[in-house]
This record gives C-alpha cells, sequence and structure tokens, in this order.
C-alpha cells in the first residue's frame, strides 16, 4: 500500500464575511471560515498542529502557527471526519489563505496535509 493511500485527508472550506463585525471605513473585514477535514486514507491520524499563510489585496502577510484547531486535536478513524469554524480579519476587502496541518499516524507517520488556497471577499468585492 503506498503512503499516499495510507496517509490521506481530503479538506474544503467554505468563507463567509461578516458584516456585523466588519468596519469597511476603518480598514477592518471579518472572515469566517469553515473547514472539513475528512481522513480518506487507510491509517488513523491525529491532527497535532496547524500552519496558516494569510495574505491580504496589499500583499501583506501573517502566519499563524499553533496546537491543534480551535483548541482540539481530533483523531480521525479511516473514513471520519471533523468540522469547525474559525475566522481572521483583513485589512482589506479580499485576501486568501493557505496552509497545512501537521498530523501523526495511529503507526507514528508524521505527514503534512496540505490546505490549498482560497478565497477571502467581500460580496461584490470581485467582479
Amino acid at each position: 500500500m503506498s503512503e499516499e493511500q495510507t496517509y490521506q485527508l481530503s479538506i474544503d472550506v467554505e468563507t463567509t464575511y461578516i458584516d456585523e463585525q466588519s468596519d469597511p471605513e476603518n480598514d477592518r473585514f471579518v472572515f469566517a471560515y469553515t473547514v472539513v477535514i475528512r481522513n480518506t486514507g487507510n491509517m488513523a491520524a491525529k491532527l497535532i498542529s496547524r500552519h496558516w499563510i494569510i495574505t491580504d489585496a496589499n500583499n501583506y502577510t501573517q502566519e499563524v502557527k499553533g496546537d491543534g484547531v480551535i483548541g482540539e486535536q481530533p483523531h480521525l478513524n479511516p473514513g471520519e471526519g471533523f468540522q469547525y469554524t474559525s475566522g481572521t480579519v483583513l485589512d482589506t476587502p479580499i485576501g486568501s489563505m493557505r496552509g497545512s496541518y501537521q498530523m501523526v499516524a495511529d503507526d507514528g507517520f508524521k505527514f503534512d496535509a496540505e490546505i490549498p488556497m482560497f478565497t477571502l471577499s467581500r460580496p461584490h468585492a470581485l467582479h
């Protein structure tokens, strides 16, 4: 069995602009993102930490690293999923996020699960 099949996650993200917490006149744009992580491999694994790269429209980049997600380190058996919602604040109405989850499989193998880049956008900011 290949490592790729054994240690594999699918990651889907949906974003929402939070109008009531944003203040565009003071360059404050608040976004929520909901992540669904699903273990599509053949080996159970635990999410140990996260690494986010957040970039706004001015190309200002911030990196966020930390243990787990929302205070949890979910353990996912094959076929299981975990969903959570978090947020970020940008100085511009458009930006992007990408990153990775650092995982440890039940057999001790450590691997990174890449989070594909996704867009953060205030409604009607993109044409």
